[in-house]
């Protein structure tokens, strides 16, 4: 198995007494140490206007981490393409893979939280179109050599040629979140690589990775299981008090993500908003408890198919050091042939 880290930093609001910038530094030192550590990626969120700090400008703070690091795979997850400019992006993606020497990995994501979109003043039910169309836009910036014109619904571009070159060819490795079948399938179509979230049970996430590789293979194409990455809220060796403090603060998380992604009719359909809130689901997604434990879940999530696993640390970087010594060593080996 491999395994990179997922999450995001926190800029505290206050007065002159308050350092904003601690959060930041202190998630940039986390991935200087989690690429020592052996870890090798690490996936950056993109949200807005949550009121308690999470990541937006997701590629400035990677240019931070790629500045500092040698080998770490520099992934967002999720740029949603709805609200950028893609002519734009693409260029500070392929400033941001150059100056790394190629360790982009550009995951991309429609959104999901109403908050975002009506701060944007974007509609929400144009997110699949303005995915889809800025998307194509997206891939024609990094492929063009020659001067091009776009004119779409929503962009529209004249004469243009998209500076600079990205580092991998044609492009980095485009990563999309899903879970919804038809979204699988999309992402299988598209031959891209999955992103999966942090709350689905062991079950949904076997049946996620089985319906892409059956996908995937029905298109004439090899299955690659280092092209799913799953991702795993975790927090090792703890006493029976803190994985129940743990679990009822990732419970009161999701209720605040879920109040400020659910639309004012109640009717926000996305994936991440149809997990039970219950304690028993909060555990069934995460990884709690003691190495051994851990150890368990992960081979369970093994069995499945899961073989790239993106850990968010709610503990910090003495979790990813506890996990990087007493669990990830049983699980360096080559996966068994399915």
């Amino acid at each position: 198995m491999r395994f990179g880290i997922f999450g995001s930093a926190q800029a505290k609001r206050g007065g002159a007494d308050v350092d904003s910038g601690a959060g930041f530094r202190e998630f940039v030192e986390n991935n200087v140490k989690a690429e020592a550590l052996g870890y090798e990626s690490t996936f950056v969120v993109e949200h807005h206007f949550t009121g308690f700090g999470q990541i937006s400008a997701t590629l400035n703070l990677l240019t931070w981490v790629g500045a500092r690091t040698k080998n770490l795979r520099l992934g967002t997850a999720v740029i949603t393409l709805p609200w950028h400019n893609p002519v734009l992006l693409a260029e500070q993606v392929a400033t941001l893979d150059l100056l790394s020497g190629g360790r982009v990995d550009f995951g991309i994501g429609q959104g999901y939280r109403h908050n975002e979109f009506a701060g944007f003043c974007i509609p929400m039910e144009e997110a699949d179109e303005r995915f889809d169309e800025s998307l194509d836009v997206l891939l024609k910036a990094w492929t063009s050599d020659r001067p091009w014109s776009h004119r779409g619904k929503h962009w529209q571009f004249d004469n243009v040629v998209v500076e600079p070159p990205t580092a991998q060819r044609p492009h980095p490795p485009l990563w999309m979140g899903a879970g919804r079948p038809q979204s699988i399938k999309k992402v299988a179509d598209l031959g891209y690589n999955l992103l999966l979230d942090q709350f689905a049970s062991i079950e949904q996430i076997g049946q996620r990775i089985a319906l892409f590789q059956s996908e995937v293979e029905a298109r004439g194409r090899r299955f690659d299981p280092m092209k799913v990455a799953v991702t795993r809220s975790i927090i090792v060796a703890m006493t029976a008090a803190e994985r129940q403090k743990a679990l009822e603060t990732r419970m009161a998380a999701r209720k605040r993500v879920h109040d400020l992604a659910q639309t004012p009719d109640g009717q926000n359909q996305s994936t991440i908003m149809t997990y039970a809130q219950t304690m028993e689901a909060a555990e069934a997604g995460a990884l709690y408890g003691t190495p051994d434990e851990i150890a368990v879940k992960l081979q369970a999530l093994r069995d499945v198919g899961a073989e790239y696993v993106l850990l968010n640390s709610t503990g910090g970087i003495q979790t990813l050091e506890r996990f990087a010594r007493d669990v990830k060593p049983a699980f360096a080996g080559e996966p068994a042939l399915r």
